[in-house]
């Protein structure tokens, strides 16, 4: 842990705080718990930036083709999506994509 309170520091603090204090102290352990699961339960990746959905002219840009060549074969691409008879393509999609 970065911050100068440890793991014992707290079972100590369990162990001689006043009894009336007690109720106080395990709501803030509760609220520290929860905070931790809330941590574990985001992705790892550290950014926590939402998706976009470009249209066909940002995408081919992305990829480097043309609006042409991704219209038709915009099938062969998992990170394409229908909306309607709109095409749209995941950025994140794409960026693992060229990544690979």
């Amino acid at each position: 842990m970065n911050g100068s309170l440890k793991p014992e520091d707290i079972l100590q603090a369990a162990r001689e705080l006043p009894v009336e204090d007690l109720p106080n102290f395990i709501g803030q352990l509760e609220t520290a718990k929860a905070t931790a699961w809330a941590r574990l339960a985001m992705p790892s990746n550290g950014t926590h930036q939402h998706d976009e959905l470009l249209g066909v002219e940002a995408a081919a840009a992305r990829l480097g083709v043309s609006t042409d060549y991704l219209y038709r074969y915009h099938r062969q691409y998992s990170f394409t999506r229908r909306q309607g008879r709109k095409l749209l393509f995941s950025a994140f999609g794409i960026q693992k994509y060229i990544q690979q």
